[in-house]
């Protein structure tokens, strides 16, 4: 890993990431997150994410113009496998946030799945984009686009599952 303010718990598989406050800078993420990684530079996921956060996003860009790579793998929220959302939703239970960064984006193939609130969301951004992402699973939207947010392209994304009967939010 470059750059990255985190330790490696020993006795999992894998490698854990435990982001301490401030902004991370990574480049390769894999593993647990436990506290939301805030990402200063271009980065990719090089393993399957399990993100433990609440309150809060798992993944927030802190920087302009840099974008997060999925790389074919997923990143998994809180919430059961079998019933979903469970009818409560979280708004700022977050997988991916824009966090009000301008020209970031999502590449994918990927998989965003299973957050309280939406799986990814640009809010208060200009321009940015989000490609090629599955979104499934999510208490909200599976990719939402705040009313302060312009310029969002959202090309080639499946949305399956997301929303509640209580917030029928949807998918895109």
């Amino acid at each position: 890993m470059k750059n990255v303010k985190a330790f490696v718990l020993a006795g999992l598989v894998g490698s854990a990431l435990i982001v301490g406050s401030g902004i991370a800078v990574a480049e390769d993420i894999s593993g647990t997150i436990v506290r939301t990684l805030m990402l200063s530079e271009t980065s990719r996921l090089v393993g399957d994410v399990t993100c433990q956060v609440t309150g809060a996003p798992c993944i927030a860009f802190g920087a302009p113009n840099i974008a997060l790579n999925l790389n074919g793998f997923t990143i998994t929220g809180p919430n059961d496998p079998a019933t979903g959302c469970g009818g409560t939703s979280v708004g700022t239970d977050t997988g991916i946030s824009s966090n009000g960064q301008s020209n970031v984006g999502i590449r994918g193939p990927g998989l965003v799945q299973r957050f309280r609130g939406d799986g990814i969301l640009f809010v208060v951004s200009a321009p940015g984009w989000v490609q090629g992402v599955t979104v499934s699973t999510n208490c909200l939207s599976g990719i939402r686009i705040g009313a302060t947010s312009a310029g969002i392209s959202v090309e080639g994304n499946v949305s399956v599952r997301n929303g509640t009967p209580a917030a029928a939010c949807g998918g895109i």
